[in-house]
């Protein structure tokens, strides 16, 4: 064989290598259960039982260190797939600067679900940031599992992560005053998705001027508002919405801003309003 044939055999050999990589991290990858707070109906419950497979083998872990009370949240949280018949779910609380033990770090890894409580996602992100603890996350999740969150469990899925706080009016409000400049207060989550925002319990708390001025801001950012007793699941790039109400999806394709003072402007704005069953692609 000559050389100019050697290098072309080489070159097609790791094309196909570096091909089937690709394709099997991306078959690799698990599915996200993202809960925008509130209730969650039996069917729902169901659902993520169903696409976790549980039910069929493994276990599911409760991580509850985003509430102030965190046995609460597991008993709370635990209750409703104990209701199903599961024995497979158990609660595994971490603290912060806790010194973490390979059994404690595995029992992540090789969780088939994993289920962030509501409470607040500054809270769960103290703890866990930059530690063991969200790189065993990723693991499971990269290993086929499935990474589920309600509330504040929803928030710390996206990259960008917003916190609820207003920069400009500290008093706390369930939902912005304002369609304003720099009142956004924006901290990095988990990152299970980085290409939009997510915020939780959008339709119930009327949380629209809160992901209209995260758009604008961040362009490049699909805005996602998941209403309570309602979720979106996550396979690849595609969003399914599962529960009782509603998912708003904004966009702002063309980079629109405009100003006048601190009030925040902007034009073609896309919004879509989905119910349950409908899916949408996340790009």
């Amino acid at each position: 064989m000559n050389i100019s044939r050697l290098i072309a055999v080489c070159v097609l050999v790791g094309s196909f290598l570096q091909t089937t990589v690709s394709a099997q991290e991306t078959q690799s990858k698990g599915k996200l259960f993202i809960i925008g707070g509130g209730s969650r109906p039996a069917a729902m419950v169901d659902r993520m039982i169903q696409d976790s497979g549980i039910d069929k083998e493994g276990y599911g872990i409760i991580l509850p260190m985003s509430s102030a009370e965190p046995d609460s949240a597991v008993y709370y949280a635990k209750k409703q797939f104990v209701e199903k018949g599961l024995k497979n779910i158990f609660g595994l609380h971490f603290s912060k600067d806790e010194v973490l033990t390979k059994s404690k770090i595995d029992s992540i890894k090789n969780a088939k679900l994993i289920y962030i409580s509501g409470g607040d996602q500054n809270r769960f992100m103290d703890v866990v940031a930059g530690t063991d603890i969200e790189k065993a996350i990723h693991q499971s999740y990269q290993n086929g599992h499935m990474i589920a969150g309600t509330s504040a469990g929803a928030a710390v899925m996206s990259k960008m992560m917003i916190t609820g706080n207003e920069l400009k009016h500290p008093d706390y409000s369930s939902t912005f005053r304002n369609i304003e400049s720099d009142n956004i207060e924006i901290k990095t989550g988990l990152g299970m998705l980085t290409n939009v925002i997510i915020d939780q319990h959008f339709v119930k708390r009327s949380r629209y001027n809160r992901l209209i001025s995260a758009v604008i801001e961040h362009p490049d950012m699909m805005g996602i508002g998941i209403d309570e007793a309602t979720a979106i699941l996550v396979e690849g790039t595609t969003a399914e919405i599962v529960g009782d109400s509603q998912v708003i999806v904004l966009r702002n394709s063309n980079s629109s801003k405009n100003q006048h003072g601190e009030k925040l402007g902007a034009h073609d704005l896309q919004l879509n309003i989905y119910l349950p069953g409908e899916k949408f692609t996340l790009n």
